[in-house]
């Protein structure tokens, strides 16, 4: 509990006066811990390759605990996690991978600037090399209203 002087001054007849505040010194102990705490896992729980992701509308999915990301940059190098592989090395590389299956999910980032041909090559390597079940990642979020036609005003 607090004390303090009280306003007339300290005689020695007078004692602390009783003060009614509380104590943030353990709330702010347990803020720096769980800070802490989550500045350890954030980094543990992305990929760090920077890809510039398009936004999708559509509804999150559950993701498994430990998926295989296959990153395609904007200057076209593709790599699997963090690793940077050649395209012709790619389902190779996946086959090496440890608990890799052929009927295990793939996550396809591919930045936005990367053209659809070139995405789609990449598609189609990992479809020749038996990886069916690819699934493509986006940032959630409500696409901008310039991009999206109303429905009156599509052409045909």
């Amino acid at each position: 509990m607090g004390a303090s002087i009280a306003e007339g001054g300290f005689d020695d007849d007078e004692e602390f006066a009783e003060a009614h505040d509380i104590n943030v010194t353990p709330f702010i102990d347990v803020i720096l811990v769980l800070l802490i705490i989550f500045m350890v896992a954030a980094p543990l729980s992305t990929v760090d390759l920077p890809v510039n992701l398009p936004s999708s509308t559509a509804t999150p999915q559950k993701k498994p605990d430990k998926p295989t990301y296959v990153s395609l940059k904007s200057d076209l190098s593709v790599a699997i996690g963090e690793n940077f592989v050649k395209r012709v090395d790619l389902v190779k590389t996946l086959d090496t991978t440890p608990n890799m299956t052929k009927d295990s999910f793939i996550f396809l980032r591919a930045d936005r600037a990367v053209p659809y041909g070139d995405l789609m090559d990449v598609l189609e390597i990992l479809r020749a090399g038996g990886y069916t079940k690819i699934k493509l990642v986006a940032l959630e979020g409500v696409p901008d209203a310039q991009s999206v036609p109303a429905a009156g005003n599509a052409k045909p």
